[in-house]
């Protein structure tokens, strides 16, 4: 008599959910422990949670600038010590200007801070002659970042006037945050638990065994939180500024895994 050997090819792990794939994988016979005595069924559970929070505290980004006089690319060789230097005296009193006008809006001298001094070389064309042939012209910008910090909300458009009025070159825009990052961070992870929780409850209500002791927990992803940047105009003295600027709301994103040991109907095994 021939032997009839069968395979049985079960479907294929893409065809089941997170969550139910867990629960099969984890209701098959396992192997004995080391103990003798056989492992525990388990009940696998991920989930993730958002969190949606208003920022309190803000960082409004600008930059002031400064141009030598453009002059004729073959005799830039050698550079204008005289021009650079009146460039950057005339950079430093209009960051001086700005800072005392940010105060006197109200911005404590603690909030304002200047970055480090950027020099780079530009190139013109310009038309010379009726002709119309053009002539290449080098000149240097001399830069100056500023940021202030914002920690009352309602005051940004008033520190925005301020720095308009005070000539500011650009605005380069505002980043929203929070004071109390840990606070938000943790009530996303504390919603991401109570999903896998109410995920768990559920799955074992509807397949009639009971949740036993936790026997894992595991962050697949512990909770990001990203400063989020509005972009304003690129030139202050052409625009006139922003006269509003909603803020909105900030995400934050936690994920997590949660295993539970299961028990049949009344305890049975």
């Amino acid at each position: 008599m021939r032997h009839v050997r069968r395979t049985v090819r079960g479907l294929p792990p893409a065809r089941l959910s997170g969550g139910l794939l867990a629960l099969a994988l984890a209701t098959l016979p396992m192997t004995a422990a080391a103990n003798g005595q056989p492992a525990p069924r388990r009940l696998d559970v991920q989930a993730r949670a958002e969190v949606e929070v208003v920022p309190d505290q803000a960082t409004l980004s600008s930059r002031l600038w400064e141009r030598t006089p453009a002059i004729a690319q073959r005799d830039a060789s050698g550079g204008d010590a005289l021009a650079l230097s009146q460039a950057r005296s005339r950079l430093e009193e209009r960051a001086a200007t700005l800072i005392q006008a940010l105060e006197a809006a109200g911005v404590d001298r603690d909030a304002i801070s200047a970055g480090s001094l950027r020099v780079q070389p530009e190139m013109i064309r310009e038309s010379s002659g009726p002709d119309g042939e053009t002539e290449t012209l080098s000149r240097t910008r001399l830069e100056r970042p500023m940021e202030v910090e914002i920690h009352e909300l309602d005051r940004l458009p008033t520190i925005l006037d301020a720095l308009t009025e005070a000539g500011v070159d650009a605005l380069d825009g505002v980043t929203y945050d929070l004071a109390d990052r840990d606070a938000a961070t943790d009530e996303a992870l504390n919603q991401a638990l109570q999903r896998a929780k109410h995920k768990a409850e559920l799955m074992a209500g509807t397949l009639d065994v009971e949740l036993g002791d936790v026997l894992s927990v595991s962050e697949n992803q512990a909770p990001v939180f990203q400063p989020r940047m509005m972009a304003m105009s690129a030139d202050a003295r052409e625009s006139g500024g922003a006269t509003e600027y909603r803020p909105g709301t900030l995400s934050i994103d936690a994920a997590v895994s949660v295993s539970w040991e299961i028990e049949g109907p009344q305890g049975e095994e």
